[in-house]
């Protein structure tokens, strides 16, 4: 593609201006995290406060998938006022659904039913879970608000206002935490719940506050933008949605079959300390599709050789903490981690590395496939990332059951090697597909 004008001054420097406050503010929500545990931590009773907050928190997870999608649909597709207002009465939608199905659960015995049973909860602990998600439901509606708006942020290069946005949060949790701990006193899983939802009040009034000055800007149509009715939005998304409640059989299915080897406890361990360090690195490059959406059709070897640039830099730094002595260093001085399970940890972080590999790659491709409006095809990668987790985990624990929290990691980089393969055989086949038909390929 030949660029002109403006486009033509495109640099990398821009690229990275636009890319570092995006990864910047994924990395800074595990603060929000650490935030509210240490707050808990603090109560007479922990390990059953925090039980209940996490397990309501997980449900959050569940029903939130939906608001966490208008981020990137909203970028993808708004270019102009009326594909905006196409994209708000999508989102209104979304949060009544969203907000209907906290109510069911809070308040009826369709939560009972799905803690109980899905997710296995004691009976002691269950009304404990349902008063913390009956807060919680309402961070999904206003995290909904505030990806929404993130959608006009991002596309308007305005990216600072992610990480402002997330560090006031920090600042406000923070401060209600220490109104807890010093004035208050924890006694329940519900103080973590507020914690939460005052954080995402604010990062949602803020994103809002930016947002809807950048729409109000936006061209009432834009030439060749043709995004006009909500039932053009919904197709989009609706793919990506679908995908996502797929996605999520994937934490339960690793957890299961950690249970089936040699040494349970150790391998849940292992795995949860190292997925969770792995998913630190990654997190700040889990933006690289927005890289395509905004940049690959102004600059398409400029955007190719961004992510050739970042796409080594998380398993460079996975690889620090896995052979060097930063790693037990780590673990052993921030996180606690005693001897046995230090070294169980490290050698599961070592397999993530395949993981970490692959991930800004399946991320830049991913956005590729928003960028042609292909989004049903991530039902496909998707299906295949959960097939080939599964298939793995299967043959690992009957096999050699001894690798425990190891297993986990490489059913999870199989996955995401699988997914990239179907992701990859799409792009490749739409594009071929199009110099067939003499259109060249665009993209």
């Amino acid at each position: 593609m030949t660029n002109t004008g403006n486009e033509r001054r495109l640099t990398m420097g821009q690229l990275f201006a636009f890319f570092i406050p995006l990864g910047l503010s994924a990395s800074l929500v595990t603060i929000s995290h650490v935030i509210i545990n240490s707050t808990l931590a603090r109560s007479a009773d922990p390990e059953i406060i925090i039980a209940s907050y996490a397990i309501g928190l997980s449900m959050l997870g569940i029903i939130e998938r939906p608001a966490i999608l208008l981020r990137q649909t909203c970028s993808a597709l708004v270019r102009d006022r009326t594909s905006f207002k196409a994209m708000t009465t999508v989102a209104v939608c979304l949060l009544i659904g969203m907000f209907g199905a906290g109510l069911l659960i809070s308040y009826t015995p369709v939560g009972r039913l799905l803690f109980l049973r899905l997710f296995g909860v004691d009976e002691s602990m269950l009304l404990a879970i349902i008063h913390v998600y009956r807060i919680l439901m309402f961070v999904s509606i206003f995290s909904g608000i505030r990806c929404l708006y993130h959608g006009i942020i991002i596309s308007n290069m305005r990216t600072k206002w992610l990480t402002i946005g997330m560090a006031v949060r920090l600042a406000a949790m923070y401060a209600v935490s220490m109104a807890y701990i010093h004035l208050f006193g924890v006694e329940s899983g519900q103080v973590g719940a507020v914690i939460f939802l005052v954080g995402m009040v604010i990062e949602a009034a803020l994103s809002y506050w930016e947002g809807s000055k950048l729409a109000k800007t936006l061209p009432l149509k834009k030439a060749g933008h043709d995004v006009e009715k909500p039932g053009q939005i919904f197709k989009f998304y609706r793919p990506l949605l679908y995908s996502s409640f797929i996605a999520v059989m994937i934490g339960p299915s690793i957890n299961a079959m950690l249970g089936k080897t040699a040494d349970i406890e150790l391998s849940i361990a292992s795995f949860a300390i190292a997925a969770s360090l792995a998913q630190l690195v990654q997190s700040f490059f889990s933006y690289m599709h927005q890289i395509v959406l905004n940049f690959y059709r102004k600059d398409a070897a400029l955007a190719v050789r961004f992510v050739t640039l970042c796409a080594f830099v998380p398993t460079i730094l996975i690889g620090l903490l896995a052979y060097t002595p930063a790693g037990p260093w780590f673990m052993e001085h921030v996180m606690g981690v005693n001897e046995r399970l230090m070294t169980a940890s490290l050698h599961t972080l070592r397999v993530f590395m395949l993981m970490t590999l692959l991930f800004p790659w399946l991320d830049f491709c991913n956005g590729l496939i928003m960028l042609r409006g292909q989004t049903k095809v991530t039902l496909l990668s998707q299906t295949a990332n959960v097939t080939a987790t599964v298939a793995t985990l299967v043959l690992c624990v009957w096999s050699t059951p001894g690798w425990n929290g190891m297993i986990g990691a490489l059913a999870q980089s199989i996955g995401i090697a699988a997914e990239l393969a179907v992701v990859a055989f799409a792009i490749r086949s739409a594009s071929a597909a199009a110099v067939g038909r003499g259109t060249g390929a665009a993209l």
